[in-house]
């Protein structure tokens, strides 16, 4: 009785496969090599292009312009690479120009 309860206990709790169904991490992992803007929880977002990421989406970017609010405007710097913390992302977009391309 006990293995027949176990069998239909992991037939039951198996979630449906659906193809067109991705996981964040595989979204991610397709935009390696490509530009994105990530906007941050603080007043900061950035542009870069993604080398690498880990499980904790802590990412690897590189040709990075960072964009600042400051009380007087957009302050914009510009970095060769950066390893950034993955729990201060906020929004990840893929393709993204930044805050100044969408202004206009």
């Amino acid at each position: 009785i006990l293995s027949d309860l176990n069998v239909k206990m992991s037939t039951e709790s198996a979630a449906p496969t659906n193809s067109s169904q991705r996981l964040p991490l595989e979204l991610i992992a397709e935009c390696t090599g490509n530009k994105l803007w990530i906007v941050m929880k603080n007043d900061k977002e950035l542009v870069g292009t993604l080398r690498g990421f880990d499980d904790y989406v802590n990412m690897v970017l590189e040709d990075v312009t960072e964009y600042e609010q400051t009380p007087d405007g957009i302050k914009t710097t510009q970095l060769d690479q950066i390893l950034l913390n993955g729990n201060n992302i906020c929004l990840l977009v893929p393709g993204g120009e930044g805050p100044l391309q969408q202004q206009k």
